[in-house]
């Protein structure tokens, strides 16, 4: 029988993981690298957990048995077994390590396949990254980048010789423009992916690791409270660049780009007029702190620029409504918040400056 790993290992080896939780679980809060092969779908799981309820595990067990045909049951363990073909290294888990776990071992077992389980299953699992995540937000060398919207620093930031990429965890810009084409994950999904990046980073010990400067919601997922507390304690790393620089990588980030991810999953047509939606509503959404005024004129400006691209295929015509958002909107914002935060700056300037400063202070090879 082969051994269960540390879970600190389990986590760093990208360990595979079958997870045999009903799929209303698994959306709530899954793990890194698992796979969704329940052994109950989310019906069966209601209707046994309310008869184990009325009247005790053994007559839940009957109705499972009466539920799960054995058509059921072999589409389960032809599923199960085409994931461990795949992934001979991994272990299976259900909520607790319990009943489910059993039953999928006792099935797999029956067809010839031995496969290992985690003890005390998604929850130890889930217990051990939150305990890890509270550790290491305090206790890893953190540093923030912070600096005006659309100066690059997500761009930066994957440059870096070590960081954390809350927004990609997070799959959105962080911005009330930043969503894009697929959902979010849960805060649940993103605290295990957290929790696992900052377990990788404490393995190889750098000497600094670069977070970008975040609110307390990157859209609707929410950094962990003890990791925002100590954001908020943090030195800050300033990227600066010209509001030219600026608008072009907003136009790349939020105009290009953006548009080709509606096209790719919508269609020409309905992707397009998505895509104009997308800003119509973060435009919808900063009313109250943007004022009538401005938002009218922005409200315009976009669409200006929208009818330039739909005919010409042209999206210079967004420049003006790119710029009126950052200097008349982000950029009062974040003169006031920097002023209010009152933090220690280490360093200030251009992309390749602030580059070159991180690669030094964490000794890179040149």
């Amino acid at each position: 029988m082969k051994t269960v790993p540390d879970l600190t290992d389990l986590f760093l080896a990208g360990t595979p993981l079958l997870d045999v939780r009903a799929p209303v679980e698994f959306s709530r809060g899954g793990l890194p690298g698992a796979v969704n092969i329940p052994l109950l779908d989310d019906e069966q799981r209601h209707q046994i957990g309310v008869r184990y309820k009325e009247q005790g595990q053994d007559k839940a067990i009957e109705l499972g048995l009466t539920l799960i045909t054995a058509e059921i049951r072999q589409s389960r363990v032809s599923a199960w077994r085409e994931f461990i073909a795949a992934n001979p290294d991994g272990f299976l888990y259900c909520f607790r390590g319990g009943l489910r776990s059993r039953i999928t071992r006792q099935w797999l077992s029956e067809n010839g396949t031995d496969y290992p389980l985690i003890p005390g299953g998604y929850k130890a699992m889930r217990s051990f990254l939150i305990e890890q995540l509270d550790r290491l937000s305090t206790g890893l060398p953190f540093v923030l980048l912070g600096g005006r919207t659309g100066v690059g620093k997500t761009r930066l930031l994957k440059h870096l010789p070590a960081h954390i990429d809350l927004e990609g965890l997070a799959g959105h810009r962080g911005s009330s423009f930043g969503g894009l084409t697929t959902p979010q994950p849960s805060t649940i999904d993103f605290e295990n992916s957290l929790a696992v990046a900052m377990l990788r980073h404490n393995e190889h010990k750098p000497h600094q690791i670069f977070l970008e400067d975040e609110g307390k919601l990157i859209g609707r997922v929410s950094i962990p409270l003890a990791l925002r507390e100590r954001m908020l304690t943090l030195p800050l790393v300033l990227l600066e660049e010209p509001l030219e620089r600026r608008i072009e990588v907003a136009e790349k980030d939020y105009i290009t780009d953006l548009h080709q991810m509606y096209l790719t999953k919508f269609g020409a047509h309905n992707g397009s007029e998505l895509f104009a939606e997308h800003h119509r509503s973060a435009l919808h959404r900063i009313r109250k702190r943007f004022g009538a005024e401005n938002l009218e004129k922005t409200r315009n400006l976009f669409e200006d620029g929208y009818k330039q691209h739909l005919q010409r295929n042209d999206t210079s015509g967004y420049h003006a409504y790119i710029a009126m958002l950052l200097t008349t909107y982000y950029d009062p914002m974040y003169d006031y918040q920097l002023q209010s935060k009152n933090r220690t700056v280490l360093f200030s300037g251009p992309a390749d400056d602030v580059a070159q400063w991180a690669c030094q202070l964490a000794a890179c090879s040149q």
